[in-house]
């Protein structure tokens, strides 16, 4: 096992695989940079600080909700993009075996789920904020709101929906070979309907943690990945639901 993960990880070294780490990689970037402090957002002389300042500032038009659609297909990107990469190096692995693949599609399709994604989340913000349960900033301003959120994300945690979508997630050979006759670009939507069905519950705990708390998202990141992993993820899974559930009783015990 040890051995053929790490002739997967020294394969994973061609131009497409590092255009790919660039992709996520500046991902982060432009994130670092509209979430850093004030301080240092008015210190930018690239852009002006007004630009970084004003792009993550939520504001009740189209050009807002736009905003917000690019902030969170960066968001799904940064974050989402490293969860797939053992999928995409077990398609790779396909193509070694003298099957056609395209890795361009399947990372289009996959990527492409989740532009609908924020598509959709940006229009939650929208309308969260409008209820005035967000800032500008789109942080919860309701203690309700915080606890409803981890309520969600701790009981779809236990799932039987979460639990099918991960199995495939941890055994991407298995579910590629299933669909391989589909091609590529809807093998790569597969994929991320199924990343979707994983991980849509924690992704809006961002409303809670922070839209633009690099932290929050740094720390998701890490827990994401490692809920996927094949031997070591099915330990997670039931104790994060759980923590997630301690802590909204907690916040809503806090607002009695």
């Amino acid at each position: 096992m040890k051995a053929k993960l790490a002739q997967g990880i020294r394969g994973m070294g061609g131009w497409h695989w590092l255009a790919l780490y660039a992709a996520i990689l500046a991902a982060w970037a432009v994130l670092y940079a509209l979430s850093a402090p004030a301080a240092l957002r008015e210190a930018s002389a690239l852009y002006g600080a007004g630009f970084w300042r004003d792009f993550c500032t939520l504001t009740p038009d189209a050009a807002g909700y736009l905003r917000m659609v690019v902030m969170w297909a960066l968001m799904s990107a940064a974050m989402m993009a490293p969860t797939a990469l053992p999928a995409l190096a077990a398609y790779e692995d396909i193509g070694h075996t003298g099957a056609e693949t395209r890795f361009a599609q399947l990372v289009a399709g996959y990527l492409g789920v989740w532009l609908g994604f924020s598509v959709a989340a940006a229009a939650l913000q929208l309308l969260l904020f409008q209820a005035g349960l967000l800032t500008v900033f789109g942080d919860s301003q309701s203690a309700l709101l915080s606890a409803a959120l981890l309520l969600i994300a701790g009981l779809y945690q236990f799932s039987p929906m979460k639990e099918a979508c991960l199995s495939k997630c941890r055994r991407p050979l298995i579910f590629f070979l299933q669909h391989w006759d589909e091609g590529a670009l809807r093998n790569g939507i597969r994929l991320g309907l199924v990343c979707l069905g994983c991980c849509w519950a924690l992704m809006l705990l961002a409303f809670a943690g922070g839209v633009m708390n690099l932290a929050f998202m740094g720390l998701a990141t890490v827990f994401m990945v490692f809920e996927k992993l094949p031997d070591l993820g099915r330990y997670a899974t039931r104790p994060r639901g759980a923590a997630l559930l301690a802590g909204s009783a907690v916040m809503v015990l806090n607002t009695l």
